[in-house]
């Protein structure tokens, strides 16, 4: 089970919380990919492109939202786009 955090508001621990919330599910993701063959650099690496590709579909995805709601306040406001 993963641990929630202490307060839904921010606190001074709270990443660290969610670091340790997170570090068992962590570890057995690691484990499992190492017992199949995969090497920890290999894995590692490939956690840090899985994070990037994240941020990135999630800069994009608020870029579009972006768009879209300069598109819906143009038509509201009956110009062309």
């Amino acid at each position: 089970m993963i641990s929630p955090p202490k307060r839904q508001e921010e606190y001074q621990d709270r990443d660290i919380d969610c670091q340790e919330a997170m570090e068992p599910g962590f570890q057995a993701i690691v484990d499992c990919m190492l017992e199949v063959g995969w090497t920890r650099g290999e894995i590692l690496r490939s956690l840090k492109r899985l994070i990037a590709a994240d941020n990135m579909t999630l800069k994009e995805n608020a870029r579009t939202e972006a768009q879209l709601a300069i598109a819906r306040a143009m038509i509201r406001a009956g110009k062309p786009l």
